[in-house]
């Protein structure tokens, strides 16, 4: 499909540029000669998450502070995916075991997400990890501080319900799960 619509860049220049993430500044033709500029861009490398089940039938859950908002709040593990990670999968394992100390048994691929494509080069692609197994403790990266919490399939959806997750993102994944795992009714 030809994308008519597609700007052409014309200069791009770095402006800030540290580990997890890059702005960029670029000036940019639209298709009909149109000039845009400044135009930033905010790199970030992919991310991953996962609605994760135990074994015995548990979601797990993440409370952790967020000081862009000020809040505390409940999330579904994730993270970055590192340059060592041979795949998103691999990537999701590794956040799993290291924010939470549970290693899974199935990996299912829900497909990915953008936190905003007008600014945003990455996306976050969505996992639902099942057979979950307690086998380590939590190994943090400084600076992480996450309480994990484990709520029956039943007090979740409720959680849902009550609009308890505010990162859209992890949202977007929740409901794509519960589709999958046959717990959300679209009509």
């Amino acid at each position: 499909m030809e994308n008519s619509m597609q700007w052409k860049t014309l200069s791009s220049e770095k402006l800030f540029s540290e580990t997890w993430m890059n702005i960029r500044v670029d000036t940019c033709e639209r298709p009909d000669g149109t000039i845009v500029s400044p135009y930033y861009v905010y790199e970030f490398p992919e991310w991953v998450a996962a609605l994760a089940i135990t074994n015995e039938g548990e979601v797990i859950l993440e409370k952790q502070y967020r000081h862009a908002l000020g809040i505390t709040g409940l999330e579904v593990p994730g993270g970055c995916v590192d340059q060592t990670d041979p795949s998103f999968e691999a990537a999701i394992a590794r956040e799993l075991l290291e924010e939470t100390g549970y290693a899974f048994e199935k990996f299912e691929y829900l497909g990915d997400t953008s936190a905003n494509p007008s600014t945003n080069t990455n996306l976050m692609h969505m996992y639902l990890a099942t057979g979950g197994q307690k086998i380590k403790p939590q190994q943090l990266d400084p600076g992480e501080d996450i309480e994990v919490m484990l709520v029956s399939m039943e007090e979740f959806i409720k959680l849902v319900k009550e609009n308890a997750f505010i990162q859209a993102m992890h949202t977007t994944l929740i409901y794509k799960a519960l589709e999958k795992l046959g717990r959300l009714r679209i009509e």
